[in-house]
Formats: structure tokens, C-alpha cells, sequence
């Protein structure tokens, strides 16, 4: 019997002391780097996240009663699906955003006590819709051309928007591309354009051309002209006689004062 009551009895040690460690290893947890640990109270009154955030290390809890949370505190980079929206004249832009934006250290607790979802649940909710918001409402504000002709000081204000909107959440916008694409029929209307620029820049270039060709013909004629009339000029008895003298054999039977080849008959 005595025997029976020590099995029994060692029985619910060992039990006991098997639980406690289980219960132990269950209770202590680390926080990576780069993360920071929220404490979330499961039961009782005082249900909630506790007004500190967790930073990297061990930390110790009841598993029974509470629950950590790691969010992570480095920049993080997410594409989003593309999406449509309207400009201020009704014309149809197409979006396709990248964001990389961080949790401000600190914020944690604050972020969890709102949503109650883990980092990758409000990436791709809340962070999403606030995205959204903010080109929606920025288009609502500029017709197309407006858009087109200021596209970078467009898409920099979408960017201060949505920066303000995610501080208020307690997360930082690192950077954002809109990805930007215009409708086909602007597309088709810019294309046409610049086909009928480069046409005219061709036929304007095809002119030029031509008309420094006309020119030069121009300037050879009139060169020419000038070397003609330079010749004729020059050419003095003088000169016609000392030109034939340096020419002449020696055999040619000269005539008069003057070179001639030919006697005249009177």
C-alpha cells in the first residue's frame, strides 16, 4: 500500500515537473533583431497590449494568459496589384505602386492595439487601402494634362500624402513608384504626335539640306562668273604677246609688230 502511495506520489512529481518545464519553455521567447516584441494580455481586465515595447532579447510571459508578437522594425518593400483611377476629367489611369516603408521603432504596441493583425495582415489591408486613398484623391484634384505635364511634382504629392497618412499609424514611408500608365487613348494621341513631330523635324531637316545645296550652287556660279571676268580682264595685248612668245618654236613665221600666224593681203 505504502508502496503503491510512493509510485503515486512520484508519479505526480515527475507529472508536475514535466509540465512546469514544458510550461517554462513555453513562457520565454526571443526577439529577433531587427524586430521589436509586443505583449498582448489575452484574458482578464486588463485586456490589451501593454504600454511597452519589447525590444531584442528574451522575454518571459505566461502562455496561459498572454501572447508576443514580433513586428518587425526594418524597411520592408511590397508591390501591390495594379489598380484603376479617375482623374479630375474623368479620364481612366492605370496604377501598379511599390512602397517601402518601416515600422517608426516604438509604434508596435500602438499598431497591434488598433488593428489586432500581425505586420503581413496590415501590409496588405490597411497599408493597401491608405495607398489607394491617396492616388484616388490626388487624381480627383488634377485633370489628365495637368497629370502628364507634371507628372513628378504629381506623383510627389501623392508621396506626402500617403508619408502623412502611414505616420499617423505609426509607420514611415521610405519611397514610392506609382508605376504610373496613361489611358490607350492618350498613349495612341501621344504616339500620333510624335510621329508627326518627327516627320516635320524630317522634312524641315529635307530643306535645309536643299536649300544649302541651291546656295552652294549659287556661290559656285557666282565664283565662277567672277574668275571668268577676272580672265577676260587680264587678257591685254601684253600679256597675249608674252604668252605667245613663251610658246612659240622658233619656226612659225611671226608677222608685223605684233605676233600673228597670218600675213594679211592687201
Amino acid at each position: 500500500m505504502n508502496n503503491a502511495r510512493q509510485i503515486l506520489t512520484w508519479s505526480l512529481s515527475f507529472l508536475l515537473i514535466l509540465i512546469f518545464s514544458v510550461t517554462a519553455m513555453k513562457s520565454c521567447t526571443r526577439i529577433d533583431a531587427g524586430h521589436e516584441g509586443v505583449l498582448v494580455k489575452l484574458y482578464g481586465t486588463d485586456k490589451g497590449v501593454q504600454d511597452v515595447s519589447l525590444v531584442t532579447g528574451r522575454v518571459w510571459f505566461n502562455p496561459l494568459t498572454e501572447e508576443v508578437f514580433q513586428f518587425p522594425t526594418f524597411v520592408q518593400t511590397i508591390d501591390y496589384s495594379e489598380f484603376t483611377v479617375n482623374a479630375k476629367d474623368g479620364s481612366v489611369f492605370t496604377v501598379d505602386p511599390t512602397i517601402s516603408f518601416r515600422v517608426i521603432p516604438g509604434e508596435s504596441p500602438r499598431i497591434f492595439a488598433k488593428y489586432r493583425k500581425d505586420i503581413d495582415q496590415i501590409t496588405q489591408t490597411t497599408l493597401y487601402n491608405y495607398t489607394r486613398d491617396a492616388f484616388r484623391i490626388q487624381f480627383n484634384q488634377y485633370s489628365t494634362d495637368s497629370i502628364i505635364s507634371n507628372r513628378q511634382s504629381f506623383e510627389d504629392k501623392v508621396q506626402l500624402a500617403l508619408d502623412n497618412a502611414l505616420r499617423k499609424e505609426g509607420f514611415e514611408l521610405e519611397q514610392m513608384t506609382s508605376g504610373l500608365q496613361y489611358p490607350e487613348v492618350i498613349v495612341q494621341a501621344v504616339n500620333l504626335k510624335n510621329k508627326a513631330v518627327q516627320q516635320a523635324m524630317q522634312v524641315e531637316n529635307e530643306l535645309k539640306v536643299a536649300e544649302a545645296q541651291a546656295r552652294k550652287k549659287i556661290v559656285e556660279a557666282e565664283a565662277e562668273a567672277k574668275a571668268n571676268e577676272l580672265r577676260q580682264r587680264t587678257l591685254t595685248p601684253m600679256l597675249i604677246q608674252q604668252q605667245f612668245i613663251e610658246k612659240w618654236d622658233g619656226r612659225t613665221p611671226l608677222y608685223g609688230n605684233s605676233p600673228t600666224f597670218f600675213k594679211n593681203v592687201d
